[in-house]
Order: C-alpha cells, then sequence, then structure tokens
C-alpha cells in the first residue's frame, strides 16, 4: 500500500468513525439524552479533526510541489470528509432543536398542570 492509499484509508476510518457518532448524537437527542449526545458531539469532532489533518497534510505537500495523484480513492475520502462535515452541522441543529421542544414540552406540561 503506498502513502496516498494510507492517507485516505485514515481519512474515510476517520470521518467514518465521526459520521456514526453524530448519528447516534441525533438519535440520543431524539429520546432526551442530551449530555450523551453533546458527548458524541465531541467525540466524532475528534475523529473527524483527524481525517481533515490528514487530508490537509496532502494539501501542504501539494502547496509545496509534490503532485498529488487523484484516485477514486481519494475521490472517496474526500468526498466522505465533506459528508462528515455537512452530518455534524445538520447533528448539532437536531440536537438544539430537540432540546427546544423538550424545553417547551416542559413549559407546556406546567400550563397544563401535569
Amino acid at each position: 500500500m503506498n502513502e496516498l492509499e494510507k492517507v485516505s484509508f485514515t481519512i474515510i476510518a476517520s470521518v467514518g468513525t465521526a459520521k456514526s457518532c453524530f448519528m447516534e448524537a441525533m438519535s440520543a437527542a431524539r429520546i432526551g439524552e442530551f449530555d450523551k449526545a453533546n458527548e458524541l458531539i465531541e467525540e466524532g469532532e475528534a475523529h473527524r479533526i483527524k481525517g481533515h489533518e490528514a487530508h490537509f497534510e496532502l494539501i501542504q505537500k501539494e502547496a509545496n510541489g509534490e503532485k498529488t495523484e487523484i484516485g477514486i480513492l481519494l475521490m472517496h475520502a474526500e468526498d466522505q470528509l465533506m459528508a462528515s462535515e455537512t452530518i455534524k452541522i445538520v447533528a448539532e441543529e437536531f440536537i438544539h432543536n430537540y432540546s427546544e421542544m423538550a424545553e417547551l414540552k416542559k413549559v407546556i406540561a406546567e400550563i397544563n398542570g401535569k
């Protein structure tokens, strides 16, 4: 396995784990486990950063004149990296919305005397 393949697989594995954490965070928030959801976002972000750092190394090499051979594996890695960033943003919005809904449900329950 050459160096570019290793970097590509590092990106794919890291951001794949990140995406899983972000998806789990949304599920946790849906059932009101907001602390767990936030922990999963933090865990996922650590993995996403690892993937981003591996990708950034390729960018730095390119900036220093080392050309990178673009292949389907690297394209897939970059696609997964971008998807993880998007899923994180969506997950944070879901967590926020679920939290707001939980607060509103509490207020409504208090108003209704329950």
